[in-house]
Formats: structure tokens, sequence, C-alpha cells
């Protein structure tokens, strides 16, 4: 059994960090940290957990909770982590942070795309980017279990990187062509009070947002380099829908002429394009390729750690066409943390996670 401290327990992804740990075999939650709720009960913040959790909320003091747990998970705002977090801190306890504090390499673009001063640059090349699905040589999943402090991706890179990973990888498409479209519900947006998420706001309607410039990109690009073995410039444009759960990802990219296995060089085909998802993800618990002509759909992920995958070749444009969909509180944030605590600490990969989608 292993202690675990949550730092933003009390944030959407904070609070399903709770749930799902709540039902892991091997853990046990000492500390729900929420700096606005301390003292305060934690079942009076999520009425759902009446009788379930008889905790009272604490403060951020993240020194020392380090002394008292195996793990902490931060969820919070970009900059807090890497604003306290030190050699003492990670001498004593893991850190899984659900921020972008340490997702991305270059502190220049970090601070270019987040706007804030990095406090604790040394700390980035040690992080791990925690994607264990993110597999060139299947390396990335020793790095976590060996790691002290793991960078959990965002969710719309989760989703992007899984859904358009295996054919970067194979070099089957052409990277300065592609195109990210994707849309989420507005728990991404998390718990606090926004005119932009009122429900007269969001409701019957669809919009755009951080067009040209959302802060995720960068995270995108980054990993999706990784998997080309080049540098990469893409568009990414979000969209916000009126669901509270799910993210949806559509990406368009050219073909690229290959050498077929025939030995011919060419476009690859519809056949090539599938074996190359078979190739990354026949063996992973969580995503989940679908069958040929099923389009994923958000409803069929939902409440689950699951990311639903299909490809589509458009033979007429020459172009293919890569779709995904998860929950973007559970793969896009704390289930995936969960599923890196799980390597971290040696427990089944699934422990805690093996969450059958809701319907409806």
């Amino acid at each position: 059994m292993i202690q675990v401290g949550i730092i933003g327990a009390t944030g959407y992804a904070g609070g399903e960090l709770v749930r799902l740990l709540y039902g892991h075999k091997d853990v046990e939650i000492k500390w729900y940290g929420s700096r606005s709720y301390v003292d305060q009960k934690y079942a009076s913040v999520y009425q759902n957990m009446f009788q379930i959790v008889e905790d009272v909320c604490k403060d951020d003091n993240l020194k020392q909770l380090a002394k008292e747990v195996d793990v902490i998970f931060t969820a919070t705002p970009q900059g807090f982590l890497a604003g306290v977090l030190d050699e003492e801190i990670l001498s004593n306890t893991k850190v899984i942070d659900l921020s972008a504090d340490f997702r991305i390499k270059d502190v220049a673009t970090y601070e270019k795309w987040y706007g804030i001063e990095h406090k604790s640059p040394q700390f980035i090349p040690e992080a791990v980017y925690g994607l264990c699905e993110r597999n060139r040589e299947e390396i990335n999943r020793e790095k976590i279990k060996k790691a002290r402090l793991i960078a959990n991706p965002g969710c719309y890179p989760t989703c992007s990187i899984t859904s358009i990973f295996p054919l970067a990888a194979e070099g089957l498409i052409d990277m300065d062509t592609l195109i990210i479209d994707a849309k989420s519900g507005t728990s991404g947006a998390g718990r606090s009070a926004k005119v932009a998420n009122l429900y007269c706001e969001v409701n019957e309607n669809i919009k755009a947002y951080g067009v040209a410039n959302h802060r995720h990109t960068p995270e995108i690009e980054e990993q999706l380099s990784y998997a080309a073995g080049c540098p990469v410039v893409l568009n990414f444009t979000p969209h916000l829908v009126p669901m509270n759960r799910g993210i949806l990802v559509t990406a368009y990219a050219s073909l690229k002429e290959v050498k077929k296995p025939d030995g011919s060089l060419g476009l690859p085909d519809a056949a090539m394009i599938r074996a190359a998802y078979d190739k990354y993800y026949q063996d992973e618990k969580f995503v989940r390729v679908l069958p040929e002509g099923v389009c994923p759909e958000t409803k069929w992920v939902e409440g689950s750690n699951f990311v639903d995958v299909n490809v589509k070749v458009d033979p007429r444009t020459k172009r293919v066409i890569m779709m995904g969909a998860m929950d973007n509180l559970v793969k896009g944030a704390a289930g995936q943390a969960v599923q890196n605590m799980n390597l971290m600490f040696g427990f089944d990969e699934a422990e805690g996670l093996r969450l059958v989608p809701m319907v409806p």
C-alpha cells in the first residue's frame, strides 16, 4: 500500500484523481490539498463523495507533504509546481505533475507560449513525458518506471499524438502538411468560474478558440518531432462544444511517397496505413484501433481510460484522415496520471483503470 497526496484535489482533474485512486487496491490517499477549501470536508466540495471520503482539505505545503507520502499528484495551474519544486522534495517523494510545467524541454518555448517565467528549469531534463504509448523503441515505459518526476501530458496533446504517432513514426505522411482540428467539452477549461463557460454561453453553440496560438501547440509539435525524427510545425485549432467530457481529434496530412513492400515507390495504401497502427497499438491496453470504417465517438470512451483511434485514406486527394476520441479528464488527465503511477511503483498498468465506458 502506497501513500498518496493530491495538490489541487478540488479541481476537475483532482476530483477525478480522487475517484480513480479510491478504487485502487494498492493506494491510500493521505492528503487532499486545496488552497480554496482548507479545513472544509472534501465531501462538501464534491457531494458524490459523501460517506465515502471523510477527510478535510489541507493546504498545499509540498515540503511537508513530501515527507509523508510516496507520490504527489499536482493538479495545479501552470507555474505552481515549477515555483516550489526543489531537490529536497524530489529526494523524499515522486511527483506526477498534471500541469505543463515540465512537458516542454525548451525553457524559452515554455515561457513564450505560457507567458510566465519558469522557476525551476534545472529539473526539465530529468522529467519524463508520461505518455506510455509514445514508443518508437519501447523505451518510454522504462523511463517512466525509473522517474522521480513525470510530466503528465495535456488532454489535446494526448489525443492528437496518439491519433497521429504511427504514421509520423513510420514516415508515411508529409509532416509539413499536418493540420489538427479538435473539439473538447467544457470540463477541459477547469472548474473556476469563467464567463465564456457559463451555460448560456456554451449551450447550443460551438466555437474555435486559441486559433494559431493555443498553448498545447508546442507540446504536440515537440512530441511529433520526436516521432518523425525531424522538426514539425503544424496548425492546431481547438473548439469548445456543449458537453461535459470528451475530446475528438480529426487530423489531416498528405501521404508521402515511400518504398512499398514490393519494392516499388508510391503512396502508401490503406493496408500499409492500417499496418502502422497495428504495429504500435496491437498490444496496448488503452488504445483501441477501431474496425475499418468505424469513426471514433466521444460517448464510447466517456468515463474510461481508452483512446479510440481510426484512419481513412482518401485516394482522391492523396491525403489521410486520422481520428481519435477520449475522455479529457481520464486518459487526458487523471487516468493517465494513475497509469504512470502504476508503472512507477511496479503495479499492473491497468490497476484502478479497468473502467467500462459509460453509456448513455
